[in-house]
């Protein structure tokens, strides 16, 4: 079996792009190390897979590390586990730990989290029959951050990140005769990321708006064949905006919204040879030629059917939060993506318990559509603040 096949079949397997066979168009946007645009937490799993603006938490490495530079706490860690494709296999999940350290107000903070994706085990064969062996695919990503305000309501980060993919983990492929070799492949990539934070007085106490873009996986392309092709890593802009509103000194409630859009160029273009068509394939080679700055550029304008396609490649979602306390929280949430581009629709729910020292979430998923792999699946996030054990134990 040609390792190339294996690649494709493994991420488009991981990306759940399940779409119904039955659609006129579907273009859904395929890329390499998809594992890294998996929500790792409970929190934002409850409301919809939004993030970009909500408040600071131990988190807000993956969804905007801009964050850090406005919590309270000096330091927190998280460990989050997630299944995936649960109503199908059992042994696919993702693992993901995250961290911060708050140096001081002016000095900044420092975070970094520890992402790891298995695929399980996976039989391989050869074009003959031939029984390869069994593969435990993975990927893991490790990332470093630093933020800081830049001023009472305005903050920035850069996060830098090293990216592997081992398709073939565990199989030797040497002396066969099935294609190309296949090989691990390696990738770099950085954030960038903005929030404004802007604090309200109102009759119920101080709210808080925040508007947050992080452009995230600005990086190398990756080869599992040695550069004769590469593939695209998810890069990926984030643009969301929340609100929290005190409803009085022991209730709060806060909505938010995010807009996200893969800076991945379609592997469809249009075609002004086809009568049927409007749109034609791109071969492998044009596609791998493209490189990665020209294709953040291209994601925006290369859809065959022009804007109106550009707007289906935007994922949204909406979220809700209520607090009781600051130590019981219930959350609900919609995401929404187009049928030509995935066609993942779900609902959300979940619930938090917070004291001083840890905090609790759980989420659970319920799909609109047959095509998430995370349909009827319950996730949890377990946070530590270090200030409140710290206080503890004195």
């Amino acid at each position: 079996m040609n390792k190339k096949i294996i690649c494709i079949v493994l991420a488009v397997f991981c990306t759940a792009s399940l779409v119904r066979a039955d659609d006129d168009y579907i273009n859904a946007i395929i890329t390499a190390v998809p594992s890294l645009s998996i929500a790792p937490d409970a929190r934002a799993g409850g409301m919809g897979d939004v993030g970009a603006a909500t408040s600071p938490d131990v988190y807000s490495q993956y969804w905007n590390p801009a964050k850090y530079a406005f919590i309270e706490s000096r330091a927190g860690l998280s460990v989050n586990y997630t299944p995936w494709l649960r109503k199908i296999v059992s042994d696919i999940n993702l693992a993901y730990i995250s961290g911060y350290y708050n140096i001081s107000e002016t000095a900044g903070v420092v975070s970094a989290s520890l992402r790891y994706f298995s695929l399980g085990s996976v039989s391989l064969f050869t074009a003959d029959g031939s029984n390869l062996g069994d593969a435990k695919p993975n990927e893991w990503a490790l990332d470093v951050a630093y933020s800081r305000k830049l001023s009472e309501v305005f903050s920035a980060a850069v996060a830098f990140r090293y990216i592997h993919s081992d398709l073939n983990n565990g199989v030797n492929f040497s002396g066969t005769t099935s294609g190309p070799e296949m090989y691990p492949g390696n990738a770099f990539a950085a954030d960038i990321a903005l929030l404004y934070n802007q604090p309200i007085e109102v009759a119920g106490g101080t709210s808080r708006l925040g508007v947050g873009l992080n452009l995230s996986n600005l990086g190398s392309k990756i080869s599992y064949d040695e550069n004769t092709t590469t593939n695209f890593i998810p890069a990926n802009m984030r643009l969301g905006v929340s609100y929290d509103l005190p409803i009085d000194e022991y209730n709060r409630i806060s909505f938010s919204g995010d807009a996200n859009k893969l800076l991945v160029p379609s592997q469809k273009v249009k075609s002004s040879n086809d009568p049927l068509h409007s749109w034609t394939t791109m071969s492998a080679e044009d596609y791998s030629n493209i490189s990665s700055v020209d294709g953040w550029f291209r994601s925006f304008s290369d859809a065959p059917e022009g804007f109106s396609e550009e707007l289906k490649e935007i994922q949204w979602g909406l979220g809700a939060e209520y607090a009781y306390n600051e130590q019981f929280l219930v959350r609900a949430g919609y995401s929404h993506e187009a049928k030509s581009k995935g066609n993942r629709r779900y609902f959300t729910v979940g619930a938090g318990f917070r004291l001083s020292m840890f905090e609790l979430d759980a989420a659970y998923v319920i799909a609109t559509s047959q095509t998430n792999p995370l349909d009827q699946t319950l996730r949890f996030s377990l946070a530590f603040n270090l200030d409140g054990m710290k206080n503890l134990v004195r």
